[in-house]
């Protein structure tokens, strides 16, 4: 796709935190996510990036994705990835497995609850 094709491309805003690095350095880089499409992503941060740089950002539930920096303004910047992504894994909330802290989980109720007594 070129950087016109992606403009057509409907994109969520959100506000989401994510990690960016560039291919063989294991630098990472934290910024915002302020909007999101299946081909690509506006981010937000302190991170000095130019247009045309090979760059990787890790989305939650999706995980690294690669893509190219198609445009710069300030510290704002856009990546068109490489591969499609279904942008609504990111908006899922993330997963409660084995690694989840407890406080994360919401409550499993056993037993339904009785009627509360006064004390």
């Amino acid at each position: 796709m070129t950087e016109i094709d992606h403009r057509h491309i409907g994109r969520d805003s959100l506000f989401l935190m994510a990690e960016v690095r560039m291919p063989g350095s294991d630098a990472e880089h934290r910024v915002k996510v302020r909007n999101l499409s299946a081909g690509g992503i506006m981010a937000e941060g302190a991170v000095k990036v130019l247009r045309g740089t090979q760059i990787e950002i890790s989305l939650r539930n999706i995980g690294w994705v690669e893509g190219v920096v198609a445009w710069v303004q300030d510290n704002r910047f856009g990546i068109a990835f490489h591969k499609e992504i279904d942008p609504k894994l990111a908006r899922e909330p993330v997963g409660m497995g084995e690694s989840t802290p407890r406080f994360v989980k919401p409550p499993i109720l056993s037993a339904p609850i009785g009627p509360l007594r006064k004390i």
